[in-house]
């Protein structure tokens, strides 16, 4: 058989293979999304979200306060929006935080309660718990609002900048990165879609989304818990959790994904 006919015959080949993975690759998808449709129906979260607004008024710690005159950003006692535009530099802190360590903030401050016994009480423990649920209701307070994180300030640009250095910082035993996963487009692992991060499109899917109910759990994760998960996997140390590592992280997704929108609590398999 002439070459030139062979060659056709298997680029044509290929071709076709190709288009059939591509249509299968589609119908996985599509799959996958009518089931995270159906798992919004009677979303768990929705009952953290309530325990986190019963939190955010009850009296509590040596100081017998609620939460209620915790500044997020837009001023003491504001929560409608304020998740939209964490993290942010505080003048008070003089830092840039993000929704969980600015809880740590207001509860050392308003109720007495010492911060670094939160920060070193482990995921999954009550004290993280109540922090996720009162994460919680602060996100669902911003829900169908759009992302608007600032980059005006100094601070700000300096986090968001930290934040991509280390989105592509490679090391550990397996030299991964964040970027070897979320930093190419299409990448799958099995079927559970890997989002591109450094697109806006990418990063308002995935950080919009959070906090979310782990169906796989039955656990309430923020997003400390789940960059803390993502260094697990990368077989990095565990992060100080509310630490300016995880922030930046929080600062370079958030920032990317301004004009996204918030629509959390969230769900994930």
């Amino acid at each position: 058989m002439n070459s030139s006919i062979v060659i056709g015959l298997a680029a044509a080949v290929l071709a076709t293979l190709t288009v059939v993975a591509r249509a299968e690759n589609d119908k996985s998808i599509e799959s996958i999304e009518q089931y995270r449709e159906a798992l919004r129906d009677g979303n768990p979260a929705e009952l953290f979200e309530a325990q986190g607004e019963e939190l955010w008024k009850k009296p509590a710690g040596p100081k017998n306060a609620s939460l209620e005159q915790c500044d997020l950003g837009l001023g003491a006692g504001v929560v409608k929006g304020a998740f939209a535009q964490l993290p942010r530099y505080f003048k008070d802190t003089d830092r840039v935080q993000d929704t969980e360590s600015r809880l740590l903030t207001c509860k050392e401050k308003l109720q007495g309660i010492d911060s670094s016994s939160l920060v070193k009480a482990p995921f999954g423990s009550p004290e993280k718990d109540e922090l996720n649920a009162l994460a919680t209701y602060v996100s669902g307070e911003s829900k169908n609002m759009p992302v608007k994180v600032s980059l005006a300030r100094p601070r700000e640009r300096a986090m968001f900048d930290l934040g991509k250095r280390i989105f592509y910082y490679q090391g550990g035993p397996h030299d991964f990165s964040c970027a070897t996963c979320h930093g190419q487009q299409g990448a799958r692992i099995r079927l559970q879609e890997l989002p591109y991060l450094p697109s806006p499109k990418g990063a308002g899917g995935a950080w919009t989304s959070w906090p979310a109910y782990r169906v796989s759990s039955g656990q309430m994760w923020g997003m400390q818990w789940r960059l803390a998960d993502c260094f697990r996997q990368q077989r990095f140390p565990e992060p100080v959790y509310g630490s300016d590592v995880t922030i930046a992280l929080s600062m370079f997704m958030a920032a990317t994904a301004n004009g996204a929108t918030v629509d959390t609590p969230g769900i994930k398999r």
